[in-house]
């Protein structure tokens, strides 16, 4: 759904709430199981797979500010 959810810095994978990983757990183990949680490479992979992630993955990371409305929006408009 957005190739940009997961775009923060890899500084920043750490901080990533627990409600954004519960929303997302389904995505990470469809996708990018292979990288270990909060590492740069999951963030990279999940990156890479963002057009597919749920709708409750990426209402999640609206939700926890991590991905604006205007993100999500400019994408979708593509």
């Amino acid at each position: 759904m957005l190739a940009a959810v997961f775009s923060l810095p890899a500084t920043e994978a750490s901080a990533v709430s627990v409600r954004v990983k519960m929303a997302c757990a389904k995505d990470y183990m469809t996708h990018c199981r292979k990288f270990s949680p909060g590492s740069a490479e999951v963030r990279k992979c999940m990156r890479a797979v963002g057009d597919h992630l749920s709708v409750r993955c990426v209402n999640a990371l609206k939700a926890a500010g991590e991905v604006s409305e205007k993100e999500v929006a400019d994408y979708e408009a593509r």
